[in-house]
């Protein structure tokens, strides 16, 4: 009986490669002269296409997972510069800020030195008084840059007080709105003379005794009188905020700002006028110890013999 065999043979292996060989150069030279694999190859192209990007899917996915974080440091680190660099020129536009106004104020300090010649020495206030009840301030000029007590205090705007205390390399200056400092002052319009006196602490200006008969309003401006030999004629001391008027009292009230900057300012400029330190100065307690003498001894001398004592 015939049996199929169970293996089928065909062509040896070295016919085949020889078949396919032929085959294989043949196709070369028909797309290479003919160009026939052209649609082959494109359709081929467009069915693994998807296979193509699903295989570089996971190459792409790391990819962009590091350029995120590596992004993100980067903006980190250039975020950390730029707001270091917008704190320094945040200081630098402050500290320009801070140099502009010095430079405005010692402009100003400067058309008063010229005024007052060489009178004039430039100090910077170093600190306030310690005590919060007293408007003075410190400056770092003393008795060793020719200051005195009882020397004048300005700055561009006007009178800022009076040194009080004088120390080797620092003094002490008043101002002008503390309580009790007077100055003698002119009204500008019209001449009126007065004496202006600190208010103390809300840093206002009192000019009392005026009487309400007066010709004042508000806006009108203090100037130094220059009567007492201290305050040179002509500086500016306050400006009139409030002037009020009541029958039913002699004098009027009038409140004025100071024209200086009393709380504001660095630099001031206290004024060594050699006028000041020859300017004759009243001797109040000697004057007063004559007139108890005097009294005393009227008291003490004998009643005139023709006058007769009131009888008891």
């Amino acid at each position: 009986m015939y049996q199929e065999p169970f293996f089928t043979r065909g062509p040896s292996p070295l016919a085949r490669l020889t078949f396919f060989s032929l085959l294989a150069i043949v196709v070369m030279i028909a797309d290479h002269r003919f160009r026939a694999l052209d649609t082959v190859r494109l359709a081929v192209s467009v069915v693994l296409h998807p296979v193509e990007r699903a295989m570089a899917l996971p190459g792409d996915l790391a990819s962009r997972v590091g350029d995120y974080f590596t992004s993100q440091d980067k903006l980190l680190a250039d975020n950390r510069v730029l707001e270091r660099k917008v704190l320094e020129l945040a200081a630098a536009s402050q500290q320009a800020q801070l140099l502009k106004s010095e430079h405005e104020r010692l402009i100003r300090l400067a058309a008063a030195n010229d005024r007052f010649a060489n009178q004039g020495i430039v100090a910077e206030i170093i600190r306030d008084a310690r005590n919060p009840f007293n408007r003075r301030i410190i400056v770092d000029k003393g008795m060793a840059h020719g200051l005195r007590g009882g020397l004048p205090v300005i700055d561009g705007g006007g009178v800022v007080g009076q040194v009080t205390a004088v120390g080797t390399l620092t003094s002490e200056v008043t101002l002008i709105t503390e309580k009790d400092q007077s100055v003698p002052v002119m009204l500008v319009r019209n001449g009126l003379r007065a004496v202006s006196v600190g208010m103390g602490k809300d840093g206002t200006i009192d000019v009392p005794f005026i009487p309400a008969s007066a010709d004042i309003r508000n806006g009108d401006v203090f100037v130094t009188s220059g009567i007492d030999g201290l305050y040179p004629p002509g500086l500016a001391v306050a400006t009139i905020t409030s002037v009020e008027k009541n029958a039913a009292f002699q004098f009027a009230r009038i409140i004025g700002t100071p024209a200086s900057g009393v709380d504001n300012h660095r630099f001031v400029m206290v004024l060594n006028n050699p006028a000041a330190a020859t300017y004759p100065i009243p001797d109040v307690a000697g004057e007063e110890r004559k007139g108890a003498r005097e009294r005393g001894s009227r008291a003490q001398r004998p009643a005139p013999a023709n006058i007769r004592k009131p009888e008891q």
